[in-house]
């Protein structure tokens, strides 16, 4: 019997899937206790979806099962005795599902089994685990078109989640989210499961506009922002992750203690809204994307909060120097507890003990992208197209990775023609955003929506530009789609722009493990999905065809 079987993200061993150990550092252990856990909430969701959205009590369940799929993304939580902890929650949950079906008279024929978690039956659920993981389902394409939907609905989660953390709820996303959970136990077709893909893809798209809501409502739209990428001579605190609600209450507690605050990886465009830029002691940003944190924490000396996912197994040198709070966790890491307000008194007096970062770069970096800025924008760019000044846009945003092969992306960007444009959203920008790229017209040759979160711009942008173009078709437009992908937040991005008809997306570095042949044809014959090859064979088909 295999240890694991995990091929969730683009990472994943061989190509195929990790059996022993995860490439992102998860153990066999932490992998078949996340597969149970999702075992469990697809149990509470056979019940939940019959349940009336409005039915008093589901909140704390539609919570509980976003949190809990959540968790189980890559690189968000290696903590097997949180994952223990949830389990048991997941069970109790469940049982308040089934009582408020009961409740409604809408208890369904198909059910879970009814398992508790008990500490001293341990193994026997350890055991239970490896029966109900991804391989349970014999069926290649069946298995496929699941697991699909099953990450889709994991990064439409984080989504939810964070709107969630700024009191933007929305109870069909989270009817739809059990639904489809459920769904992925049933005896469904091929094609019945086809169509719940792209539906899942459109709740992706409610998601991210919830999410766009949520933060500019709190904090502002996102400006045109020179970003510094120095430091200065005080302690500091270095956030990663994605939560702004976090970065926010850290700026608040942090001002007047002469500990500074930087932003890593996804958190950079914190630096962009305009209600953070009020804090002098916010300095900018340190360092690069998640996967060189095994460097970057080391020099940056101060203690680093990790809000959400894109930890990875941290060094001996720096591991007394990481903190997690929500969704994230690594065993022997101190974790700071959910709370309306976060206490982050210990991580803050930590950082006055330490030595101020030590510099790894100078400069600036220009980001702010958003729709609305892009908008305010909207009469020079389309007289640019118009005047043949721009004569493409490429979206290049998805996630950054540690395969060599990502070098692609890099050497794409800077051999673009002069005349085109990239727009990006998540970490993926850091393979080409300190690159000198110039601009048209004062229009930047690369504009940054923000966070992989932020990708909600892009699909605005083009919508809009359709619009302004009067033009009946999406496709229509001088837009080309080359896309990084990494875990599932970016998989729930694809899944919206093809809910949005887009076509003809390049996914790379690699296609997912996860789709069969059969289905990687059905995305390629209905979508136009392809991977990539070569820089220059790529230019020649996408750019200068």
């Amino acid at each position: 019997m295999e240890n694991m079987f995990c091929f969730q993200c683009q990472e994943t061993a061989k190509g195929t899937g990790c059996t022993v150990r995860g490439v992102c550092g998860k153990d066999g252990e932490v992998s078949r206790l996340q597969d149970l856990l999702m075992y469990v909430l697809r149990g509470t969701a056979l019940y939940m979806e019959h349940v009336p959205n409005d039915a008093q009590g589901r909140e704390k369940v539609d919570y509980f099962t976003m949190h809990g799929m959540f968790t189980t993304i890559t690189n968000a939580n290696f903590d097997r005795e949180v994952f223990k902890k949830l389990i048991k929650e997941a069970a109790e949950h469940r049982e308040t599902a089934r009582k408020l079906a009961e409740k409604h008279n809408v208890v369904p024929a198909q059910t879970h089994d009814s398992m508790t978690w008990q500490p001293a039956d341990e193994s026997k659920f350890i055991a239970k685990a490896a029966l109900v993981g991804v391989l349970s389902t014999e069926n290649e394409d069946i298995r496929s078109l699941r697991e699909l939907v099953t990450y889709g609905l994991k990064g439409l989660a984080a989504y939810a989640h964070h709107a969630w953390m700024l009191k933007e709820k929305d109870i069909e996303i989270m009817a739809f989210m059990h639904k489809a959970l459920a769904a992925t136990t049933k005896d469904l077709s091929a094609d019945e499961l086809t169509a719940l893909v792209l539906e899942t893809g459109s709740f992706g798209v409610k998601a991210m506009a919830l999410l766009d809501k949520a933060n500019t409502s709190a904090y502002g739209n996102p400006e045109i922002t020179k970003v510094n990428i120095g430091v200065r001579k005080n302690p500091g605190i270095l956030i990663s992750g994605h939560d702004l609600k976090d970065m926010e209450q850290l700026l608040k507690q942090t001002e007047g203690t002469g500990v500074d605050v930087y932003t890593h990886s996804e958190m950079l465009p914190a630096n962009y809204y305009p209600a953070f830029k009020k804090y002098e002691h916010f300095v900018g940003n340190y360092g690069n994307a998640w996967w060189k944190q095994d460097k970057e924490f080391v020099s940056f000396n101060g203690p680093v909060l990790m809000t959400t996912n894109c930890i990875t197994p941290p060094r001996d040198s720096y591991k007394d120097r990481i903190y997690t709070t929500g969704a994230a966790g690594f065993d022997g890491v101190k974790h700071i507890a959910d709370a309306e307000e976060k206490d982050f008194s210990a991580i803050i007096e930590h950082a006055k003990k330490c030595d101020a970062p030590v510099e790894i770069e100078t400069g600036e970096i220009v980001g702010g992208f958003a729709h609305h800025q892009v908008m305010q924008l909207a009469d020079k760019v389309v007289d640019a197209v118009k005047s043949g000044a721009i004569k493409k846009f490429v979206v290049m945003a998805g996630c950054d990775g540690r395969m060599k092969s990502r070098e692609y992306y890099t050497d794409f960007a800077d051999q673009l023609p002069k005349d085109n444009v990239i727009l990006t959203a998540g970490c993926a920008k850091y393979r080409y955003n300190k690159l000198q790229l110039g601009d048209i017209g004062g229009i930047p040759r690369l504009l940054d929506a923000g966070q992989c979160n932020d990708s909600y711009s892009l699909a605005i942008i083009a919508m809009k530009l359709k619009e302004v173009f009067e033009l009946d078709d999406i496709n229509k437009l001088p837009i080309e789609y080359n896309i990084a992908w990494y875990e599932q937040k970016a998989v729930i991005v694809l899944l919206a722009l093809l809910s949005l008809g887009i076509k003809n997306i390049h996914l790379g570095p690699t296609l997912p493990a996860f789709l069969s042949p059969n289905v990687a044809n059905v995305l390629v014959e209905n979508f136009g999905i392809g991977g990539i090859s070569t820089v220059e064979e790529d230019m020649k088909t996408m750019i200068l065809s």
